[in-house]
């Protein structure tokens, strides 16, 4: 059992704090594109291997709660981790600005490129968080199998359409 001393940052309130902030910021994300049935999307030929469309909000909420406690812990020891929060705040960023250059501006190419930026971002933050920060490899490392396999389904899609 550990006991918390007054030096010892409290994680679990910004975890919290991070998981309701990354499922808001998703949800954001998602809304704003437009991203819910869309016929555009529906119209393209898809390559053999797409998931079924009811499996992406349930694998998204699963994984933006695991990112979330991955930003809170970051955020609690954000003094001696503030190029790993800056990395991960990076990736976010590209994560959230991928559906709509997707599902929002249709365009396929760009949103190719962006998720190619966000999988770079993701392996650099997860070799570093590896020397130091294990949780956060091991918290983000179902995320990243995702990024892979959706980076892999874009630039399949940009190539067919």
């Amino acid at each position: 059992m550990t006991v918390n001393t007054p030096n010892q940052p409290k994680k679990w309130p910004n975890c919290v704090v991070g998981i309701l902030v990354c499922l808001l910021l998703g949800m954001l994300s998602g809304y704003f594109s437009g991203s819910g049935p869309n016929t555009w999307y529906q119209q393209l030929q898809q390559p053999s291997f797409t998931p079924p469309p009811w499996l992406f909000g349930p694998v998204w909420t699963v994984l933006y709660i695991m990112i979330g406690i991955t930003a809170g812990y970051l955020w609690s020891r954000r003094n001696d981790t503030r190029s790993l929060f800056n990395l991960f705040v990076l990736q976010l960023i590209l994560n959230l600005i991928w559906s709509p250059i997707f599902f929002g501006f249709h365009q396929i190419t760009l949103a190719a490129i962006n998720i190619c930026l966000l999988w770079l971002f993701l392996i650099i933050l997860l070799v570093r968080a590896a020397v130091s920060h294990r949780c956060v490899t091991y918290l983000l490392l179902p995320y990243t199998a995702w990024v892979s396999f959706a980076m892999v389904l874009n630039i399949t899609l940009a190539f067919l359409n």
